[in-house]
């Protein structure tokens, strides 16, 4: 026995400075992996439409004005209108990025991007604060950083990133308070963060911050540390607030709080709704591989509700989806904040499999049901062929069948070491599914959303070589673009077509952006054509034709 414990102590099981060397360069190595795997082309593609292009329209209104302006207090949209959506937390990093390294996509979307990254490590630190095993929270992490919706959606300059990275912020400065009660501090410096960044949200996830505490460890919450940090991080939020109100009085109440908030829980915003288990069903289409451990994960962690890890991601993950599925409206990224719980439970379940000796697991046979596991994954393995023959015969694209072909080569080579009782098919599948995903981010297709619409680069260079600055553009596609005003730097408004035709007599220098087939009611001569691009036409009226507001006017000065 002496001899064991000698031989621990030599090799530094129980030397906490070799731990701590050990988690450093675990932090170090899930960041570089997370910044390569969200960095890569992150500027190749343009921006899409929503998030991305009102975020960059606001950032560059305030990169145009001098710091400190305004306008970085109030923000604006392209039309010069204030912007209620959200508070200007990850406006401010953009619009700061903007003036290190100029405008272009990837200084749009750097920030988030990097933001999310930091929260990988984040999530190893939080899971060596639960887990009683370092292998349960390297599998949290690994697993955390190759979710799809995590992996795409931390790339978009979008809010959600950064909400990731505030939020696991948030959870691990509250775990690590069990130990050291200064660390309180962080807890209502990461709500501050949130809210700063998403308004009420951050309301939500500190209840369940709060929730956990009163169910795993209730001694905390006479902690003033704890409220010293809740009230430091509730200055800044107060500040910008009573600014606003200061500034804009009940209209700011009525659009941010209300249309922008609080009529999403109980109202439908822009017709994105759903039904109830709308949320269930995109955690389903975009969890692949991990959602087929996450049945076991989540009765693991019901069996262990004693353990901190499992109360964790229980109430984490069951309060944020009962929200979330009773709001009205329905938006895919509102998911987000869920993936961390599943990920412990993933991690949690995973690391069972890698040590069944320390789970009471045969070591004959560490993989329980290993037939099934292996059905499931031939499965999988055949329609992941399937679509890298689909797309390298039937309908050739390289990038797909690249992407198709790996996800096949992993999940083919994984149901192969399952079947032999191999776990070291954990290592195959999180390596596996991270090249995947780094081929699909290398491609052209991991903002699909632009295909659901005519590319908006050609058509925003036409506006900008042919309109004024200033200049509002009226168009017959019926939504609104706001990559096109971003890129055009103009506004672009959709417009049926009697107020086409209405615009068109009476503005006294009209430009409107239309379909061929949508000339018909204009009149010809008057009617000059500037460029087409995209199937989009860009008409202006003949300088020498006046509009009839002009001769009316002038009728009206006569007598």
């Amino acid at each position: 026995m002496g001899q064991e414990i000698s031989a621990s102590r030599r090799f530094g099981m129980e030397n906490p400075r070799f731990e701590a060397w050990v988690d450093r360069g675990w932090l170090l190595g899930l960041f570089v992996a997370a910044v390569v795997l969200l960095g890569i082309n992150l500027g190749d593609l343009p921006l899409r439409d929503w998030d991305e292009g009102i975020v960059a329209q606001v950032a560059r209104e305030m990169w145009r004005s001098p710091f400190p302006s305004s306008t970085w207090l109030y923000p604006k949209e392209l039309t010069g209108t204030p912007y209620f959506n959200k508070p200007p937390l990850m406006h401010w990093l953009v619009a700061l990025t903007y003036s290190i390294a100029g405008v272009s996509e990837l200084t749009t979307r750097l920030p988030g991007a990097m933001l999310t990254a930091f929260s990988v490590p984040m999530m190893y630190w939080l899971g060596r604060e639960v887990f009683f095993q370092r292998t349960a929270a390297i599998f949290s992490a690994l697993v955390y950083l190759t979710w799809l919706p995590v992996a795409r959606q931390g790339r978009l300059a979008m809010l959600d990133g950064a909400v990731l990275c505030f939020f696991l912020l948030m959870m691990a400065c509250l775990l690590r308070s069990r130990r050291d009660l200064r660390w309180g501090l962080g807890v209502g410096i990461g709500v501050g963060l949130i809210c700063l960044t998403k308004g009420i949200l951050g309301l939500l996830l500190g209840a369940i911050g709060l929730l956990f505490l009163i169910w795993d460890t209730p001694r905390l919450l006479t902690s003033r540390y704890l409220w010293l940090g809740i009230a430091i991080g509730a200055v800044p939020i107060g500040l910008w607030y009573g600014a606003q109100w200061s500034h804009y009085h009940q209209q700011f109440i009525d659009a941010h709080l209300l249309n922008q908030s609080l009529v999403r829980v109980w109202g439908t915003v822009g017709n994105n709704n759903g039904p109830v288990w709308y949320y269930l069903w995109e955690i389903l289409k975009f969890g692949f591989p991990w959602l087929l451990f996450l049945p076991q994960g989540l009765r693991l962690a019901w069996e262990n509700r004693g353990l901190s890890w499992a109360r964790l991601a229980l109430v984490w993950s069951g309060v944020y989806l009962l929200v979330i599925s009773a709001m009205q409206t329905k938006l895919p990224w509102y998911a987000l904040p869920i993936y961390p719980a599943l990920s412990l439970m993933v991690g949690a379940q995973l690391s069972r499999m890698w040590n069944p000796l320390k789970m009471g697991i045969r070591q004959q046979r560490p993989i329980v049901h290993a037939r099934i596991w292996f059905a499931v994954f031939a499965v999988f393995a055949f329609v992941a062929w399937g679509l890298s023959a689909y797309f390298t015969f039937f309908a050739p694209q390289q990038d797909l069948q690249l992407v198709s072909s790996t996800l096949a080569l992993t999940v083919t080579v994984t149901a192969i070491l399952i079947l032999r009782q191999d776990t070291q098919f954990i290592s195959v599948l999180i390596w596996g599914t991270y090249l995947t995903l780094m081929v699909l981010m290398m491609s052209s297709h991991w903002v699909w959303e632009l295909a659901e619409s005519y590319p908006v680069k050609p058509v925003a260079d036409m506006i900008q070589r042919y309109t004024p600055r200033g200049q509002t553009i009226y168009t017959s596609y019926p939504y609104h673009r706001p990559s096109l005003n971003f890129y055009s730097d103009r506004a672009v408004v959709p417009a049926s077509e009697a107020e086409l035709q209405q615009r068109w007599k009476t503005d006294p220098h009209p430009y409107q952006l239309l379909r061929s087939s949508a000339l018909g009611y204009l009149p010809t001569k008057q009617t000059q054509l500037l460029e087409m691009q995209e199937g989009w036409i860009l008409v202006t009226r003949n300088s020498h034709f006046k509009p009839m507001v002009s001769a009316s006017r002038h009728k009206s000065r006569k007598s």
